[in-house]
């Protein structure tokens, strides 16, 4: 059993290409072997067990393997597991339609695989939306700085990372990248809707100038995850909605990362008071299962493509889009939501789990080398002073793997994004595990 870790590890360095990675950095970083999972642990080949403290890259709401969602798969693998979906319908995708359209008053669903897809989805849709409406000239877009919204050629055009757009600039027709009402940038004694009011005043002068050629304003809702866990005041998005209202500019929100939950609320975008010309879902969709992404629209935007003509047509299509399997599960994920877990609401049950989490890491907050934390719903960042360290995320997530915890921060932001389903034995173990990394690379 000893030597099956590496083995696995060697032959997966041989065989697979591991996403957004060096891999010559796993010459000194090995690979974790997972043999399976269950609810917030992953396990090992060689039996150990790690705490799933980031959900698996964001995705994973209710533990692996949650039995509600294998019966659910199980059930609809014994009668439908695939169909394509043009010229062709099934139960599964009409009820997640219906349900998602009831939630959150968007009632045209287009699916896609994943987030990267949804972007893509909502940018093509409005600019062919201006198209159709006479207004071709509206085809570009505006984002936010540090906005990330997936790495293919189109979301890369409104995602704000350097290493990604520096990388693949000639291929990327580059938007806008309008400053963020992150929080952390406010000035001294300036509250974060001040200065949330102050970054939608840039906005307003932008659109201003530019709102003839502007189709869609892209966002992430309260919190912009891959830029740090950068944290912005509900007020911005008010803000954006009139403006967007005002130059008839779409206003997309991406919650591919914090909806179902993460915020607080189980969409992010209601905290505002709200609505988006088009809302992308993906990650919790599923609940960690099957890739889906789904981007949900208005009647006016469906209705500037309903016509005879082929070409004003929504011209976009994935062969698994709409995916019986996929749909059955995000369909047992929302019902989840609305019975909750062990008889309580899911929601109310993440607000407990955030109090007891939060002050578990009270010794985390005051550690000398954090120099600001935060936390919303059931995420939480600390920014950290890394001077004088090499790789801080890198030796980090290592000190985390010796805890037991899957750990990986963002440049010198540690954060957590758990599953919903922790105990006190995972909140403890998160939260001193964590403290222990760190002394374990800064000292104390």
């Amino acid at each position: 059993m000893a030597s099956e870790p590496a083995a696995l590890a060697a032959r997966s360095l041989r065989a697979v290409w591991h996403p957004c990675t060096q891999m010559k950095r796993h010459e000194r970083e090995p690979l974790l072997a997972i043999a399976r999972a269950e609810g917030p642990w992953l396990v090992d080949v060689g039996g150990r067990r790690h705490l799933d403290a980031i959900s698996s890259w964001w995705v994973n709401l209710f533990g692996h393997g949650h039995p509600a969602l294998r019966a659910a798969l199980t059930d609809q693998l014994g009668t439908l597991d695939h169909v394509m979906l043009a010229g062709l319908t099934h139960e599964p995708v009409v009820q997640l339609s219906e349900r998602l359209g009831a939630l959150t008053g968007l009632g045209h669903a287009f699916y896609g695989s994943d987030g990267a897809s949804a972007t893509e989805i909502a940018l093509k849709m409005s600019a062919h939306y201006w198209r159709n409406a006479g207004l071709p000239q509206k085809c570009e877009f505006v984002g936010l700085q540090g906005g990330y919204h997936g790495e293919t050629v189109g979301a890369l055009s409104v995602t704000d990372i350097a290493l990604f757009r520096e990388a693949y600039a000639p291929l990327v027709r580059l938007s806008a990248a309008l400053p963020s009402p992150d929080a952390r940038r406010a000035a001294p004694g300036e509250d974060a809707a001040a200065f949330a009011r102050r970054c939608a005043a840039e906005l307003e002068s932008y659109l201003e100038d530019h709102h003839c050629r502007t189709a869609a304003l892209i966002l992430e809702p309260l919190v912009q995850c891959a830029a740090g866990f950068a944290m912005h005041d509900a007020e911005y998005l008010r803000r954006a909605r009139a403006l967007c209202d005002r130059y008839r500019v779409h206003l997309i929100c991406d919650e591919i990362a914090v909806g179902f939950g993460r915020t607080g609320t189980l969409f992010a975008h209601p905290q505002a008071g709200i609505r988006p010309d088009f809302l992308c879902l993906s990650k919790g969709l599923t609940g960690g299962t099957l890739p889906l992404s789904v981007v949900l629209t208005t009647d006016a935007v469906y209705d500037a493509f309903y016509d005879d003509a082929t070409a004003r047509g929504f011209l976009h299509s994935h062969s698994y889009t709409g995916n019986p399997l996929a749909c059955r599960a995000a369909l047992a994920v929302l019902d989840l939501f609305e019975r909750g877990l062990d008889g309580v609401p899911v929601l109310e049950r993440n607000r407990l789990t955030a109090e007891r989490l939060s002050a578990l890491c009270a010794p985390l907050d005051a550690h000398p080398r954090v120099r600001a934390w935060r936390r919303l719903g059931m995420l939480w960042a600390w920014d950290l002073d890394d001077a004088g360290i090499d790789d801080f995320a890198g030796a980090y997530h290592l000190a985390a793997r010796a805890e037991g915890l899957l750990l990986r921060p963002i440049g010198s932001t540690l954060y957590f994004m758990p599953p919903y389903v922790l105990d006190d034995e995972a909140l403890e173990r998160l939260a001193s595990g964590a403290l222990r990394a760190l002394v374990a690379v800064v000292g104390r």
